[in-house]
């Protein structure tokens, strides 16, 4: 079940609407690009930038975290 398309769309929906939520706690309202970029991330990539923005002190940081998975 864990391989299907729509299982994988829920995950990724869900995990976006949690990270979204404690980007929005830590840094306030942000920048409708970077929301852009934090959508189109996988699950899994939404997962890791959960537990990764517990370090972030400022919105530089997920900047920095976004273009390091790009690369």
């Amino acid at each position: 079940m864990r391989e299907s398309v729509i299982y994988q769309d829920i995950a990724q929906k869900e995990a976006f609407k949690l990270v979204s939520r404690l980007l929005n706690r830590r840094f306030g309202e942000l920048d409708s690009s970077l929301i852009e970029q934090v959508r189109d991330l996988s699950a899994e990539q939404l997962e890791d930038l959960g537990e990764a923005l517990l370090d972030f002190s400022e919105v530089a940081d997920l900047v920095a975290y976004l273009e390091q998975l790009k690369s």
